[in-house]
């Protein structure tokens, strides 16, 4: 029987490594000292002061006037300061996303669209939930503990390897397993066994198809439709709108519905693209709570 995957680092450590990861426990320890709203806070003036200088910025501004054409400078800029601010707030979030789960921070998760969770659950199918870097992305974990069930998911490596416990550390059931095959062939194993599985289906793969997002064609993941059409698992959207005063509100959509041909390409192509519009749809309501920053199109 395969067994869960313990995390593996894939390079050796360097001096800098040592460095980087003394102050990230550091940091960790102070943040943990701090209420919720404040570190998120804390996080997000940070982030949106100092990251549109960076150099991943330039490729945001690329994306985001690619994507909204008839949007001013200003209000790119607008958005960009959003986007650090996010990022910030969820960098800042992520050691203390256990408070979710308890106590008076309990208040600050909102859920919304039980009824379609339900009745994904009552299937007695594996569920896929799928979504995408919206709002704080570690916040539907902290939701499925909340309401009694857990999710598998998938995770990448921190480039340093003293960080890679630090990363997988997990205070809500459910496995983290690692991108690549082997992580491909355990989330296989887990749906053979009725288990749940969540995946960002955002990001770039090279060796995904080319699939429409915002009018351009975009390298996009087939593991959730392969998924689907393997175990006829309902494909549950679920969408993390970040509200003010560090709140959130996680919403369950209705299963996606799709109609297998039995033409596995054409089948896998209609959901990919059913899952970008989607998407898509959500990222234009609130731009400034996407990651625009990582090189989601060809150049």
């Amino acid at each position: 029987m395969t067994e869960q995957i313990e995390p593996v680092s894939y390079r050796k450590v360097t001096p800098l490594d040592y460095l980087s990861a003394g102050c990230a426990y550091a940091g960790m320890f102070l943040l943990r000292l701090l209420p919720f709203g404040v570190a998120s806070a804390l996080g997000g003036v940070l982030a949106s002061t100092f990251g549109p200088m960076l150099k991943p910025s330039k490729t945001a501004r690329r994306n985001l006037v690619a994507a909204f054409p008839d949007k001013h400078e200003a209000e790119i800029e607008m958005i960009l300061r959003e986007v650090w601010e996010t990022l910030g707030r969820t960098a800042f979030e992520w050691p203390l996303m256990h408070r979710l789960l308890h106590g008076s921070d309990q208040n600050r998760l909102e859920i919304e669209g039980r009824e379609h969770l339900d009745t994904a659950l009552a299937s007695g199918k594996s569920v896929l939930f799928f979504g995408a870097h919206l709002g704080n992305w570690e916040v539907p974990p902290v939701a499925a503990a909340l309401l009694g069930f857990s999710v598998n998911s998938f995770y990448r490596a921190p480039n340093n390897p003293l960080l890679l416990n630090l990363f997988t550390q997990r205070k809500t059931p459910g496995e983290l397993i690692p991108k690549g095959a082997a992580g491909a062939k355990r989330a296989f194993t887990l749906l053979k066994k009725g288990k749940h599985l969540g995946i960002l289906v955002d990001q770039k793969l090279n060796d995904g198809i080319a699939v429409p997002f915002f009018g351009r064609d975009a390298m996009t993941g087939t593991a959730l439709a392969e998924f689907a059409l393997r175990f006829d698992a309902p494909m549950v959207p679920i969408r993390c709108v970040r509200l003010p005063g560090a709140r959130f509100k996680l919403i369950f959509h209705e299963p996606l519905k799709v109609s297998a041909t039995g033409e596995r390409k054409t089948d896998v192509r209609v959901i990919m693209t059913a899952v970008n519009e989607l998407l898509e749809s959500w990222i234009r309501e609130t731009p400034g709570q996407w990651l625009w920053l990582h090189r989601r199109w060809p150049d």
